[in-house]
């Protein structure tokens, strides 16, 4: 990036490390844009909110009678999806299945959460492992190809099989924690490509991995956007978004009612996306993912621009944390730190290197967006 054109917005703290930003005469960039013009007006966390999610949950309730349970939540060990299994259970009265996706990288920390909140909630939980064979080719794989996305395994292993639960068994809704109060910028397509891409997944796969995916769950944009819900009628629902969720009002309930354990950083409940997120994208890329999150979190009124900048100033995660995760990723994928260090100084690469599904990702959220399906985000 050039430092002479470098330019920060003047509202949030996106700046010119998102090479497609855009800012106005007043300095304010085209995230702060599209929360104000597009998002804020078409998000109802007040009575409106509340009675499209009570009627939602009318649905829920009426489709899981008899059942052991009325829908499944993704569970992470985040914030997110562990105030959500909070909220749902006790104030909604949903009686949903706890499942969560074992990549081979829950942080302790995430693992004694998941386990707090299911005990103390009554719930049953659901793991499904990943074969690590093949999750560990897959992520080598995506290191050599020199792309900014190499969590794409593991997030794909996450949504491909939710899916594939969701359709087995015949349950017709899945929550997720996704919300906008604290994600309503999103990541620039270039820092984080989509997950679900199945093309790109497979193409990275077949030039510089070593094994068969037949053990590793894969999914596409197709199958899980129209053949799901409009076919088999199985749908995605972010109940977050229809009520006043703040990220520190939920941090300190789940502290004080459940011992919930808070993480330095969003996404740190896996050891690789603390890895990924706090080392590989700022340190190779030069993309620092608390911009986004905390732009977020500016806009919607939880954090101050002043205290965003303030923070920003220090690295994601201190130097002797790096080196001790640095080698745990190494030996964990059973490469040297020699290896890994090789990959972090080769070229980079982006997503348009490889085979993309990326048109049909722009003319699907053209038309989400024209029919009144989805709000957020530049694209």
């Amino acid at each position: 990036m050039n430092k002479k054109n470098y330019q920060i917005c003047s509202n949030c703290v996106m700046d010119t490390t998102d090479s497609q930003i855009v800012f106005d005469n007043n300095g304010v960039c085209d995230h702060c844009d599209t929360f104000i013009n597009k998002i804020a007006p078409n998000w109802h966390t007040d009575e409106q909110g509340k009675s499209e999610l009570q009627l939602l949950v009318g649905k829920i309730k009426q489709v899981g009678k008899g059942k052991d349970f009325d829908c499944i939540l993704g569970m992470s060990g985040g914030i997110d999806s562990s105030y959500l299994l909070y909220y749902v259970k006790e104030k909604l009265g949903l009686r949903p299945l706890v499942f969560h996706v074992d990549a081979g990288w829950n942080s302790q920390e995430a693992v004694n959460n998941i386990e707090k909140l299911v005990d103390k909630l009554g719930l049953d939980l659901y793991t499904e492992v990943i074969d690590w064979g093949a999750m560990r080719d897959l992520q080598l794989a995506f290191f050599k190809s020199g792309v900014s996305h190499i969590d794409t395994p593991q997030d794909h292993a996450f949504f491909a099989t939710m899916y594939k639960f969701a359709e087995q068994h015949k349950v017709k809704y899945i929550l997720t924690g996704a919300n906008l109060s604290t994600e309503c910028i999103r990541n620039p397509i270039e820092w984080m490509y989509y997950q679900s891409d199945a093309i790109q997944l497979r193409d990275i796969h077949r030039k510089f991995g070593q094994h068969s995916l037949k053990s590793y769950p894969v999914t596409s944009i197709l199958h899980h956007k129209i053949y799901l819900p409009y076919i088999k009628g199985i749908k995605v629902v972010r109940p977050l978004n229809s009520i006043p969720y703040v990220k520190q009002d939920a941090i300190k309930l789940l502290v004080e009612k459940f011992g919930w354990q808070p993480y330095p950083q969003k996404h740190f409940e896996s050891r690789f996306t603390r890895f990924y997120e706090g080392y590989w994208l700022p340190k190779k890329f030069g993309y620092d993912t608390r911009r986004v999150q905390f732009s977020s979190l500016i806009v919607t009124g939880q954090m101050t621009r002043e205290d965003a900048l303030l923070k920003l100033k220090t690295p994601p995660y201190d130097e002797s944390t790096i080196v001790q995760d640095f080698e745990y990723v190494a030996t964990k994928l059973g490469i040297s730190v020699k290896e890994l260090q090789g990959y972090m100084d080769a070229p980079n690469k982006s997503y348009r290197d490889y085979k993309s599904q990326d048109s049909v990702y722009a003319f699907g959220s053209w038309v989400m967006k024209s029919l009144g399906l989805e709000i957020g985000g530049k694209r």
